[in-house]
């Protein structure tokens, strides 16, 4: 992986969020690339149950005041950046007062659902595509982790699919079983297609279960890594369909090696 350029962007982090698969893996897949002679960026949303003065958070102001439109509202856009202790890697926060102020991650704390997640997930991707824009950093890779970052590879291959940049970037989405029993907002494809995003494109959204949402996800990616050992037999059905490279799940002490050996021959050949 020596001078690979890998984005990871996912919607948990060790150590900002309590331990999960998917915090934990976007922690350890870009330590390995990063322990490898890659070099790695990480974006995860600012939510506002993140401790900024404990994790030192601040504000990189030359990165943040732009507007993103998102649903035909200028929503501002707020980059902050910390660096994990010990790692030499840093990570990049999207945020937003209104979409990312709230004291929780995504339900509040009698559970319910926000209404607003679609609107946060479609503020997260373009966010973390402009930021990368201003950074003038082409990614090889572009690995996506949990439910919140699945619409990056979507507008990548579509609204911003002649973005320069990310010409030669290949989209990697890992599956995880944690997602969510609830349906996004039910305007969610009204509001993906305000930005011309083809119907086609979005047709499994008209029900925005988990399920159709990580299938968008997965479409619109070059290659999928399945990141939990016990997954649902619909997407176990769906993957055997998929006609692009597909890693198994693997143990934490094969992890490592299948990662980086999946990276150079399957996604990068």
């Amino acid at each position: 992986m020596k001078d690979k350029r890998v984005l990871y962007v996912s919607s948990e982090v060790i150590p900002y969020l309590p331990e999960t698969e998917i915090s934990s893996m976007s922690f350890e897949a870009p330590r390995m690339v990063n322990g490898n002679g890659g070099q790695i960026r990480i974006f995860m949303p600012r939510y506002g149950n993140i401790n900024e003065r404990r994790h030192q958070l601040h504000e990189v102001i030359r990165l943040s005041g732009m507007n993103l439109v998102i649903n035909d509202l200028d929503m501002p856009l707020i980059i902050k950046v910390a660096s994990i202790p010990k790692e030499r890697m840093q990570v990049y926060f999207i945020d937003n007062e209104d979409y990312f102020k709230r004291k929780a991650t995504y339900a509040d704390e009698d559970g319910n659902f926000y209404q607003d997640n679609d609107e946060r997930a479609i503020f997260f991707a373009k966010g973390v595509i402009e930021t990368v824009k201003k950074l003038n950093w082409s990614p090889d890779i572009i690995h996506v982790h949990g439910w919140l970052a699945s619409f990056l590879p979507l507008y990548l291959k579509t609204y911003y699919s002649n973005e320069p940049l990310f010409e030669n970037s290949k989209i990697v989405t890992s599956l995880y079983n944690q997602g969510f029993n609830d349906t996004l907002n039910t305007e969610l494809v009204n509001k993906i297609k305000f930005d011309e995003i083809p119907e086609e494109k979005v047709a499994h959204l008209s029900s925005p279960d988990y399920f159709n949402v990580m299938k968008t996800a997965m479409d619109n990616s070059d290659a999928v890594i399945v990141a939990s050992n016990d997954i649902s037999s619909d997407f176990e059905a769906y993957l055997k369909n998929l006609e692009k490279p597909v890693l198994k799940y693997h143990n934490k002490e094969e992890v490592e090696q299948a990662y980086l050996d999946f990276y150079q021959t399957e996604v990068l050949d």
